[in-house]
Formats: C-alpha cells, structure tokens, sequence
C-alpha cells in the first residue's frame, strides 16, 4: 500500500519530445493565462462598476444648518467604567 502512494505522488509528467508538440502546449498555456486574467478583470471591473453605481444612487444626507466653528454636534452615552475583577472567577 505504501509503494503504490509512493508512485502516485512521484508521478512528474514529462515534457514532450516534438518541437511542434511543446510549441502546442506552450501557445495553450498562454491562452489559458489570457483566459484567466480576461476573467479576472472583467470581474473586477464589474464589481468597481457595481459599487460605483451604488454610490451614486445613494440619497444624499440633507445637509445641516450652520453651525458655529467651535461647536461639535452629536449624541453620546456615558458609559461607567468597569471594574477589574479581584479573583479568577
């Protein structure tokens, strides 16, 4: 059992011998490369695409009244601080 997994995970394909085959192989490896990045970058173009398009459908948020220069807006909670536990549990 041990030397037939030895031999399926040695296995190393050889190059073909003909000129004309290793030509082949080659012009089908780059085609493939092409394929692959192609699809990539459709992909990727569409999902830029995709949140563009979102984001300029978004309604804007009505903009706020003037608001004096030293003045910060907003709501807070105030939070008390929590106390360390004394033993492990």
């Amino acid at each position: 059992m041990l030397f037939r997994a030895h031999r399926i995970f040695s296995y190393c394909p050889s190059k073909p011998r003909s000129p004309l085959l290793k030509l082949l192989v080659g012009v089908l490896g780059l085609a493939l490369l092409l394929v692959l990045v192609a699809v990539g970058l459709v992909v990727g173009l569409g999902m830029l695409l995709f949140a563009a398009v979102r984001r300029l459908m978004r309604p804007r948020p009505a903009a706020p009244g003037r608001v004096d220069a030293g003045v910060i807006e907003g709501e807070f909670v105030e939070v008390r601080k929590a106390r360390a536990p004394l033993g492990l549990r």
